[in-house]
């Protein structure tokens, strides 16, 4: 395991108390969506990220949203949780991902894309597992993040993004692991860790690429996350390989693949689905 990763790692902040008071209130069987409201409507940021992202189409919501109320009642509890932490995370960091030659608004964007899939997907399914997915589905590249950020500090920042533009088929984790000896999803879990997550989540990350390998009780969170992170990766989303490669591994986890081929946007849908 990299050293200075995990005093990386253990230098950064605890999260903020605005969001250990969600997380208190969403892990609380008695807390209603009024408790949680009250909470939100204190935190501008938040209120504007949860507006925002209410009225995106990945969300696929048929009205405007307008008001916090609107938001949190339609988004459910485990979402909101997720947009919480996800927007904590992330002001905790700089984001410069130059490495891995994304940008700020990249990265955004692609974790919007995950979250997105993860809710339309998981809340036909089972929206009460989204009290995990959710807020994991928001931080599946964070790791990345953290490996950026070594990589400028170790002075190999150019090195990272040529082995990455010319890696071929080779796995982005692969190489992650030539370069710091372990990969984001690792870095994820150590993350998770950290900021005393559910034990469940940093399980499900820290199997995301060996879902088959998690504990009994963890599979069915690493597998839908492995799924998320199959479809929709860094670099590329929705291709017909990783369509065909999801399908395989939607039936070795036991899942649908009609809830999960519904939950792609109509115009990258296949057209045999």
């Amino acid at each position: 395991m990299n050293e200075d990763i995990i005093r990386q790692i253990k230098s950064l902040p605890p999260m903020p108390d605005a969001v250990r008071q969600i997380q208190l209130i969403c892990n609380n069987p008695s807390s209603s969506v009024a408790d949680l409201i009250k909470v939100v409507e204190k935190d501008p940021p938040l209120t504007a990220n949860l507006l925002k992202a209410a009225n995106s189409p990945l969300y696929g919501f048929s009205r405007e949203i307008t008001t916090i109320a609107q938001a949190v009642t339609l988004f459910g509890m485990a979402t909101v949780k997720g947009f919480a932490i996800a927007s904590a995370v992330k002001s905790s960091f700089k984001m410069d991902l130059s490495p891995y030659g994304l940008t700020a608004a990249d990265f955004i964007r692609i974790s919007e894309e995950q979250s997105g899939f993860m809710v339309r997907w998981f809340g036909r399914v089972n929206r009460g597992m989204l009290d995990i997915l959710a807020p994991a589905s928001f931080l599946l590249e964070i790791g990345v993040v953290v490996l950026s950020e070594q990589a400028k500090q170790t002075g190999r920042s150019r090195e990272l993004h040529e082995r990455l533009l010319s890696r071929g088929e080779t796995p982005v984790s692969e190489v992650e692991k030539e370069f710091f000896g372990m990969s984001s999803f690792e870095v994820a879990a150590l993350l998770f860790e950290h900021w005393n997550f559910e034990e469940m989540m940093t399980s499900a990350i820290a199997h995301i690429q060996n879902p088959a390998q998690a504990p009994e009780k963890t599979r069915p969170y690493a597998y839908p996350l492995a799924l998320v992170r199959m479809i929709i990766s860094l670099y590329e989303a929705y291709t017909p390989d990783r369509l065909e490669a999801a399908r395989g591994l939607l039936a070795e986890a036991g899942l649908k693949e009609e809830g999960f081929m519904e939950a792609i946007p109509l115009e990258r849908r296949p057209k045999s689905s």
